[in-house]
């Protein structure tokens, strides 16, 4: 019997983790499915582009698995009983369960409302492609002189409010920022952002604290009103509740409490890439939720599971980073170099370079999942013996 991998998402760490498992696997001994509600792949570090009106290029999932031995199944996940190692979907035909070996979880987050009254009922997002569809509907129904409020200082909220001034430059932007604006940033990038938040005529809001959203703007905590017609929450994100409803230790966020090979500290036949994972990088600090941790976490997990199944030694590369990469606009960004541990360095670059910079990082992390048997040289080695992943744990 072939060993069954379950992959449930195909955004950049699931199709990554796939793409991978079936290089390294002989598909003769192993299984692979992924498993995801959409039909095409979403390259969400764009979606500040879609809201705007920009198209972006179609990329079906259909045609990135073809050829690669890995089975794509358009469902939405609905449970996961990691005891009888089943997860349960629906999709245009009805409720199935399908049952694996080995999981890979990579559903994900969407955008966290922290609890603030208002935010479901009133405010956009860009944290998926129909979010993101739903502010480009409401931001073209926009009349010239219209107020948009963009919620969140960190770099969501930084390229959605630069690339909504840009892409119209008739609208009144403003941005609130619980602490300065990019003052996680160097100096010297700090200065640039603030530049070209002037050259774009952003309204800045420090230090604050919105408390409420309603349909004509946002209730700071200290009771001031910033009007909008249009506001947009970027202030973080949340996973998915269905890995705090099993028996996987998860932590308060729910994520998945993971090993350095991304495998569960409690179900060794479960991994948690991406968002989903709570994994441990330089000085001890949890990975942050982003692309630059979800790939190297995909890659991790993936020669993990193939390394464990095929009786090898198990590759462990610290996951680290190297920079942040801020479009501000389509002309105009903000590459800072970083520590290990994602401290900034007096380093950086910006302007049109760095906006060149991330376009490259852009279209090579979206190349590599359309790409899947190109990236590395394909061994698709042997399973070991014919045993289960949790049979396994013991020699990990």
């Amino acid at each position: 019997m072939k060993h069954r991998i379950v992959v449930l998402g195909a955004g950049y760490t699931g199709a990554i983790a796939a793409g991978r498992l079936a290089r390294r696997l002989h598909p003769g001994d192993t299984e692979i499915t992924v498993v995801n509600a959409d039909s095409d792949f979403v390259e969400r570090v764009r979606m500040h582009q879609l809201a705007t009106g920009q198209d972006l290029k179609r990329r079906r999932l259909s045609d990135i698995f073809a050829g690669t031995g890995v089975r794509l199944r358009l469902a939405r996940v609905t449970a996961v009983d990691v005891d009888r190692r089943t997860v349960a979907l629906v999709d245009a035909d009805g409720a199935e369960e399908i049952a694996y070996d080995t999981l890979v979880y990579a559903l994900g987050s969407a955008a966290a409302d922290h609890g603030v009254p208002g935010v479901a009922e009133h405010a956009y997002d860009i944290a998926g492609k129909q979010s993101a569809l739903r502010l480009r509907e409401r931001l073209n129904g926009l009349a010239a002189g219209g107020t948009v409020l963009v919620v969140g200082g960190g770099l969501t909220g930084l390229e959605a409010a630069t690339e909504i001034a840009e892409a119209r430059p008739d609208l009144d932007v403003a941005i609130t920022a619980r602490g300065g604006l990019g003052d996680w940033l160097d100096g010297k990038a700090q200065r640039h952002l603030r530049g070209v938040f002037d050259r774009l005529g952003i309204t800045v809001h420090e230090h604050t604290d919105v408390a409420r959203v309603e349909a004509t703007g946002a209730v700071t905590a200290d009771a001031r009103v910033i009007p909008a017609q249009v506001t947009v929450w970027t202030t973080g994100f949340a996973v998915h509740p269905i890995a705090a409803a099993t028996t996987l230790s998860v932590a308060e966020t729910g994520q998945i409490v993971v090993d350095d090979t991304m495998r569960s500290v409690s179900h060794p036949d479960v991994y948690a890439v991406g968002d989903a994972g709570l994994a441990e990088g330089p000085g001890g600090k949890p990975l942050r939720m982003s692309c630059a941790s979800g790939t190297p976490m995909a890659w991790q997990a993936a020669d993990a599971i193939a390394a464990r199944l095929t009786g090898r030694k198990i590759p462990r590369v610290p996951v680290r980073y190297f920079n942040q990469c801020i479009s501000l606009g389509r002309r105009d960004g903000i590459i800072q170099f970083v520590t290990a541990d994602d401290r900034a360095k007096p380093s950086l670059l910006k302007g049109k370079l760095a906006a060149r910079y991330k376009e490259v990082i852009c279209k090579g992390a979206a190349w590599g999942v359309a790409n899947p048997m190109l990236m590395l040289p394909t061994r698709r080695r042997r399973l070991a013996a014919p045993r289960t992943e949790s049979s396994t744990a013991a020699t990990a």
